[in-house]
């Protein structure tokens, strides 16, 4: 069965499952385009507020796919390259996303499956989950943008560790460095994000957004330029109707239902 991208609903939520059973979920071109394709629809669906990312069959990713990247070797580079834009494709469309996006991981994320998650808003983990990016172990560099999430992510020195040695690290050293929001057993955490995604659910949709542009934007900006960013965010979102009625709500003591 070819790799592929499953797409189903719960609630105004999106659920995009990584599906490739027969290599442990890893990702593909296919994949990489049909990303793409559902975050644009999302984008402009207002019947999604939210979009959760997890693998089938209990586990996340193994990242690429080693069959096909040995296959590739003997392919022009530029067949090679070309994949890999895909995939970068998908990880800018999921930095640029506007709604809050959550990894939901069970088992393995590895490579390009590690930067994967890495690339989402939250992320969800069980205990028993371990994250690796062992590119260094088959003589290949990191892709998906693992270096430059990871080194955001954890102190430089680790990092390096991590890539160059090509150790796994498990969730629960991952949740106590803040990378991993919310640990679970073993087999809940599509539930436990489901969870989370639906206490977002009940945000502004204008306010998350906000916020995660000031955050995308925040990394390369000037402390001047960034007061600048959040003085026009904060006046657009007070003149936004959800900002009447979230101050409503909140001086009533209701519980605000925003457009």
């Amino acid at each position: 069965m070819a790799s592929q991208l499953l797409s189903t609903s719960e609630g105004a939520t999106l659920i995009l499952t990584l599906s490739n059973p027969e290599h442990r979920n890893a990702l593909g071109p296919e994949m990489y385009a049909a990303g793409v394709e559902a975050l644009n629809v999302a984008e402009s669906s207002p019947d999604v507020k939210t979009v959760v990312i997890t693998g089938e069959g209990g586990l996340f990713s193994a990242g690429g796919n080693l069959q096909r990247l040995n296959n590739n070797r003997q392919l022009p580079p530029e067949h090679q390259a070309q994949s890999i834009e895909g995939l970068h494709n998908w990880i800018e469309a999921i930095r640029a996303f506007p709604k809050p996006l959550i990894a939901a991981v069970e088992g393995p994320a590895a490579g390009a499956g590690f930067s994967l998650a890495l690339a989402c808003d939250l992320i969800v983990a069980a205990k028993n989950s371990l994250f690796v990016m062992a590119y260094s172990n088959i003589a290949l560099s990191p892709d998906g943008g693992g270096t430059w999430s990871l080194l955001r992510a954890v102190p430089r020195q680790l990092a390096t560790e991590l890539l160059m040695f090509g150790n796994r690290i498990d969730a629960e050293r991952l949740h106590s460095l803040g990378v991993v929001n919310r640990l679970c057993e073993p087999g809940q955490a599509l539930g436990t994000a489901l969870s989370m995604a639906s206490q977002l659910n009940g945000k502004a949709a204008n306010a998350l957004s906000s916020i995660k542009e000031l955050l995308n934007e925040s990394e390369a900006a000037s402390l001047n330029h960034q007061l600048s960013l959040e003085r026009d965010h904060f006046v657009k979102n007070l003149h936004h109707v959800n900002a009447g009625i979230g101050i409503h709500a909140f001086l009533n003591k209701e519980t605000p239902r925003y457009e």
